[in-house]
């Protein structure tokens, strides 16, 4: 069986699911979840690209709501 590929919101570029860091909005916010059910955008693991979907509104394009993120989100990529 073959691994999900998904694509990261902030460069693009397309990587195998366990390599990335999923999100979902939980209650309007943008929350941190490696799995569980509902819609997940995905980012590398590099925090510039956290920060380029964050300016370019790619979470929220994403999960086709708009949402609340936390700076300190941030912390994830460190």
């Amino acid at each position: 069986m073959s691994e999900p590929i998904r694509t990261c919101a902030g460069c693009g570029r397309k990587a195998r699911q366990e390599g990335l860091l999923r999100f979902v909005a939980l209650d309007g916010t943008l929350t941190h979840s490696p799995q569980g059910p509902g819609r997940g955008v995905y980012t590398c693991r590099r925090l510039a690209c956290f920060e380029r979907a964050l300016e370019r509104r790619a979470f929220a394009r994403t999960l086709h709501r708009n949402v609340q993120v936390d700076p300190e989100l941030a912390r994830l990529y460190t």
